[in-house]
């Protein structure tokens, strides 16, 4: 008995024994053994390193995307208060080159200026515009037209250098594809916009103002850009965490896909409204001149037409939206409320709801106090900052593959 037990410890201690031989037999290697050593720490330092970069690389392009998705941001903001102080229609020529140099002598804007008069606006509704008024009002069109240029030159040069030295994924590529000509189109649409404006008939002879289809398109490309400079430039910098795919979760990304979806509807009705000065025709809420439905809402013909013609109709489906647009993201955080979030979708939640609070705010006063630029250019920015936080949501909330 006690010599199997002395045999069974025996073997316990072998591999230890073995062990210590080969660690031994490590430390006392040959020179050729070293070196072999050395060259596997080396190449395991070169891959670390490697990796690193390609990481501070994935970064920088993230970077880029969000810059570039702020400067999407500014251009709303320019294209808002040029809308707003009504100086979207005082250049009346584009060009892409030549349309960068503004007048510098006296000559070239009275030039400018003379140029100006032969159109709508100055015919019917600015015909007491001076020249240092008529400057005022150049120059805020023309910084928006030459910020959306430097929206293409931050976003062309920086996308072919990653594309030569290949650092865009393959998934990457097309999207960029379909940015470069999202931003293209927008030039080209919005030179299509004013040219509405320019046009006179017998709109124009009343108050001169672009196309709201046109508008309302301009506007909603820029959000699509914004949308996918956004969520692009997310996808390089942070990574949603896993969630578990249970029925609750699933409504609940059901749920920030729906908001994403009624908060674009409603700011495209809003640009119908700005497109119809609509928001100066109906200036009392919750009621409309002491009705809840007021009596020219289908006064147009056909009917339809009401809904993109009828500034009372159009002031009425966006009250409906906007009213619409806040319950439904109050539903979305009692849905979340009870629900085990990670802490960034938690706070993206809660953020969707502070802003929707503060939006339909500023949309209700902006009405009361008949529109003051400050205030109505605070409530476009705030729907474009309602955007992106349930943009935030949605990619927090999105469906990871494993």
């Amino acid at each position: 008995m006690a010599s199997k037990l002395f045999a069974r410890a025996a073997s316990l201690q072998a591999p230890v024994r073995i062990s210590q031989i080969s660690r031994n037999a490590i430390t006392n290697a040959s020179p050729l053994h070293r070196v072999y050593r050395n060259t596997l720490k080396k190449e395991f330092s070169h891959n670390a390193s490697k990796t690193s970069s390609l990481r501070t690389v994935d970064k920088a392009i993230g970077y880029w995307l969000l810059g570039c998705s702020g400067l999407v941001f500014g251009a709303v903001i320019l294209g808002g208060v040029t809308r707003l102080t009504e100086s979207g229609l005082s250049m009346v020529k584009w060009h892409i080159i030549k349309g960068m140099r503004p007048p510098t002598s006296q000559e070239e804007w009275l030039e400018e200026f003379n140029t100006y008069k032969q159109y709508p606006e100055f015919k019917f509704s600015k015909r007491d515009i001076t020249l240092e008024e008529f400057k005022r009002i150049f120059y805020m069109e023309y910084l928006h037209r030459m910020w959306g240029r430097l929206i293409g030159v931050v976003f062309t040069v920086p996308a072919i250098y990653y594309l030569m030295r290949g650092r865009i994924s393959k998934a990457m590529k097309p999207r960029l594809a379909i940015y470069f000509s999202l931003l293209i189109f927008q030039g080209l649409l919005g030179w299509h916009m004013v040219k509405s404006g320019l046009m006179e008939n017998d709109r124009t002879r009343t108050v001169p103002r672009v196309s709201q289809y046109r508008l309302m398109a301009h506007l909603g490309s820029a959000f699509l850009l914004y949308a996918g400079l956004f969520w692009s430039g997310l996808s390089y910098l942070i990574k949603p965490e896993q969630l578990p795919w249970t029925p609750k979760m699933k409504t609940l990304r059901s749920l920030s896909h729906g908001n994403l979806a009624i908060i674009f509807t409603t700011v495209m009705a809003g640009a119908i409204v700005a497109g119809l000065d609509a928001g100066l025709v109906y200036n009392s809420f919750p009621k409309m001149a002491d009705r809840w439905i007021p009596a020219d809402i289908m006064a147009n013909t056909p009917k339809w037409k009401n809904f993109t013609e009828n500034p009372t109709t159009a002031q009425f489906v966006h009250r409906i939206l906007g009213l619409t647009t806040v319950s439904c993201i109050f539903g979305l955080w009692c849905f979340a409320k009870p629900i085990a979030l990670p802490r960034r979708a938690r706070l993206a939640t809660n953020c969707l709801l502070a802003v929707a609070g503060v939006q339909v705010s500023l949309g209700i006063a902006t009405l009361l106090y008949y529109v003051p630029t400050p205030l109505a250019a605070s409530h476009q920015s705030g729907s474009l900052l309602l955007f992106t936080n349930a943009l935030w949501l949605a990619y927090e909330l999105k469906k990871i593959k494993v």
